[in-house]
């Protein structure tokens, strides 16, 4: 399991690295003086200062914490993504008013996460879920993601169909989060990333007794 988390998390910092060697070829294509260079290293300089800070102020981390946060940027993304699917699949209102619940807590999570890394010189994992086969790794990786098969099935429904199917779907994800946010709260340092630990599991375990009454099993 380990080894496969560290498979994704390595090939997402690849991706990322080669975009960002693109954007900086086109920064130099552009670049006609010296000035360019400096100007850059004065913005990410400036850029820097309030992450370093937070980082400072949140205590030391440890390489689970990075792990905690890339690995539930990706696990997030997927819940949004399903979510997302919800405004012209569901029929419920309530299974619509739960995906905008989900996409409104986890979406800012996201943005919170990506700024840990970026504090700590981590890169953010590029979105993988658009890159063939990537799902399906990401599925054995990461508990309670979904394969890209799993997706596919779920774009297809519609109506009672898809109110069943995703509110099945996201009761296996919020257990994913769950544990990996136990593991965290077990292995991590940072004290903002144990804190998020816990309100993933105080928010999700909720909403997983919500969606079971939903699917009349509870």
């Amino acid at each position: 399991m380990t080894a496969q988390r560290r498979l994704i998390r390595r090939a997402a910092l690849a991706a990322t690295a080669g975009a960002a060697a693109l954007v900086l070829a086109a920064c130099g294509g552009d670049s006609d003086s010296g000035s360019g260079g400096h100007d850059m290293g004065s913005m990410k300089s400036e850029s820097a200062g309030p992450s370093a800070s937070a980082a400072a102020e949140g205590g030391t981390h440890t390489d689970a914490d990075v792990d905690f946060a890339t690995e539930m940027i990706q696990h997030h993304r997927q819940a949004v993504a399903m979510a997302d699917l919800a405004a012209d699949g569901a029929s419920a209102p309530e299974v619509k008013s739960l995906a905008t619940k989900i996409k409104g807590a986890q979406d800012p999570e996201i943005k919170t996460m990506s700024g840990w890394l970026t504090s700590w010189g981590e890169e953010v994992p590029e979105d993988m879920s658009s890159m063939p086969g990537m799902e399906h790794d990401m599925s054995s990786a990461m508990p309670g993601m979904m394969s890209s098969e799993d997706m596919g099935k779920l774009k297809k429904a519609s109506g009672a169909e898809f109110d069943k199917m995703f509110l099945d779907m996201m009761v296996q994800h919020h257990e994913g989060a769950v544990e990996m946010a136990k593991t965290e709260k077990a292995k991590g340092k940072y004290g903002p990333a144990t804190k998020l630990a816990d309100d993933v599991i105080t928010a999700q375990t909720a909403e997983i007794g919500q969606m079971n009454k939903m699917l009349g099993k509870s």
